[in-house]
């Protein structure tokens, strides 16, 4: 685990080197089949090299929830296991990790009328007013949302009103399904905040070095997707998706992109923060790999 940026693809490397594993991917961007420069999603020869479980599965039009992971990742670790190799799960999708780890509890489907009520009130009053509601229903939810996550927000307001319940309480109601494996957890981080923001700036313009205006522009030009889908509202594709509507100019674009990275580091690092059973090591540290070895010896080895 780990915020962007922090090396986690790193250490997974070398610890897949190193010791009988496979690599799972817990990423939520890098799902999306056509949008590999915006996620850093590695090339062919990489992935060739050290290949990767459930990337570029779907088209950025389809849909996916931390059910959908759950599902898919505990069959991946199953044939992994049985093949006598030690799955690795590497990303910063925390829901995800959440989900696998602690189950999820049994929230009703979706129910597009209210949906569709919940995003005309947005555009009517703003999805910080949706949020101000949250916080009358759902307050830890709330203060776990950020108002700019209208995703997440629109399906905790949507399960309050189906069940007069909050998410919250569903969730804490549920019990806990239990993995039939040992987990070791490990957290790459670098201690000072500044690393992660120097890396973050400096691994955008490498992306627009690749050319991931291009990339946004082909999804774009499918004529089929919109803002409103989690695939566009990736880090960086929302940013580039508003400047080819005008809201921003280029220079904007790449400031809103930086600051929008530099916020989702921040939010995966509130949620390592509070993680139980999590080892920390600093990702700078030349030591790394072996400090990651001994710990997995007690473990997994």
């Amino acid at each position: 685990m780990g915020p962007t940026a922090s090396g986690k693809t790193d250490l997974a490397m070398a610890l897949y080197e190193r010791l009988p594993c496979e690599i799972i991917s817990v990423d939520s961007a890098m799902i999306y089949k056509d949008m590999n420069i915006g996620t850093a999603t590695p090339d062919a020869e990489f992935l060739s090299r050290y290949p990767h479980k459930l990337v570029d599965i779907l088209d950025p039009a389809e849909s996916y929830s931390a059910a959908d992971f759950r599902a898919d990742a505990l069959r991946e670790m199953a044939d992994i296991s049985a093949a006598g190799k030690i799955p690795l799960l590497v990303g910063g999708t925390m829901m995800y990790y959440q989900a696998l780890l602690k189950g999820l509890a049994t929230l009703p489907q979706a129910n597009q009328a209210i949906r569709d009520r919940l995003v005309g009130e947005a555009e009517q009053h703003g999805w910080g007013s949706l949020h101000k509601r949250l916080q009358q229903v759902d307050p830890d939810a709330a203060q776990r949302i950020h108002p700019n996550d209208p995703q997440r927000m629109q399906r905790a307001l949507e399960v309050y009103e189906l069940t007069g319940r909050s998410m919250t309480e569903l969730w804490q109601e549920q019990q806990k399904q239990q993995l039939p494996y040992n987990v070791s957890q490990i957290c790459v981080m670098p201690q000072e905040r500044k690393t992660i923001h120097e890396r973050i700036e400096k691994r955008f313009q490498i992306m627009l070095e690749q050319g991931f205006e291009e990339e946004v522009r082909a999804l774009w030009n499918r004529g089929d997707l919109n803002l409103q889908m989690p695939s566009v509202r990736c880090v960086g594709y929302r940013q580039m998706w508003e400047f080819f509507e005008g809201t921003w100019d280029y220079a904007t674009m790449i400031e809103k992109s930086v600051i929008a990275t530099r916020q989702l580091a921040k939010r995966q690092i509130t949620w390592l923060r509070s993680w139980d059973n999590l080892h920390h090591f600093e990702s700078t540290d030349p030591n790394l790999t072996n400090n990651a070895l001994k710990l997995l010896e007690g473990t997994i080895i």
